[in-house]
């Protein structure tokens, strides 16, 4: 019997790899932007915090996290849709909209990191 290949093992791989990056990433972004410098227990100065984004490496590593818990969202998103709200009689509309929105949502974060 052929099966014509899928593309879920890629997209399953998207959401681990969403989800790790996410766990391992954003509680040190929230950290450091939501309690550190407000509380002033650290105070980079305005030109510090523009020249670590404004270099290529940094803009990278915010666009990987974006994309991938972009995709971990939609992925999580498309299930819960599925299994769920038993919404799977409506499965291209579903996945047309969380992958698309990750993928639009992934050209807003490059745009916004580009114009930095």
């Amino acid at each position: 019997m052929n099966r014509r290949p899928t593309p879920e093992p890629f997209l399953w791989m998207l959401f681990s790899s969403g989800g790790m990056a996410a766990a391992l990433m954003v509680p040190i972004l929230l950290f450091l932007f939501g309690i550190a410098i407000p509380l002033e227990l650290w105070s980079p100065s305005h030109a510090h915090l523009l020249a670590v984004l404004r270099n290529p490496i940094t803009r990278l590593v915010l666009f990987g996290l974006c994309v991938l818990a972009l995709f971990h969202w939609a992925h999580r998103f498309r299930y819960t849709l599925y299994e769920g709200l038993q919404l799977r009689p409506y499965a291209v509309p579903i996945v047309t909209f969380c992958y698309g929105g990750a993928i639009v949502g992934s050209v807003i974060a490059a745009a916004v990191l580009l114009t930095v």
